[in-house]
């Protein structure tokens, strides 16, 4: 039993960074507990992606850049200048799109609530696969 029960955190923490993207050699499951726990309510998971995010497909360019500089800016601690080096932008064009992002869904990665806000739904399309294929309201 704890053979296959141990099978099953790997394969699904296999699963989780495929969907995330994470390009790490050793993902630990331990590090993957939270997310679980956010699509036992794919409901409301939706609902947040949704939400906070459809205005951005919507943005002149697309999306995708948006949701990368974010992924840039929180995988930096919130550093611009190290999340546009990550990009190979200019910190003036993260912090443009960081501003696009903030007039568009009016949630600002510079604000600690509106930023986890922002983080769970960025995580939370990656791990739907927003917007494609998507079939949330």
């Amino acid at each position: 039993g704890g053979v296959v029960a141990s099978y099953r955190e790997a394969a699904q923490a296999l699963e989780l960074a495929d969907g995330l993207g994470l390009t790490l050699d050793v993902v630990k499951a331990a590090d993957l507990l939270v997310f679980p726990v956010l699509l036992r309510d794919r409901g409301a998971i939706e609902d947040l992606v949704t939400s906070v995010l459809n205005p951005l497909l919507g943005a002149r360019g697309g999306h995708e850049p948006l949701l990368e500089t974010l992924e840039a800016v929180f995988a930096s601690h919130g550093n611009q200048a190290a999340a546009a080096r990550r990009l190979g932008l200019s910190v003036r064009a993260v912090t443009y799109r960081l501003e696009r992002i903030r007039r568009l869904t009016g949630f600002s990665p510079d604000d600690a609530t509106q930023r986890f806000t922002l983080e769970t739904a960025v995580l939370g399309a990656r791990l739907l696969g927003w917007p494609k294929g998507f079939t949330s309201h």
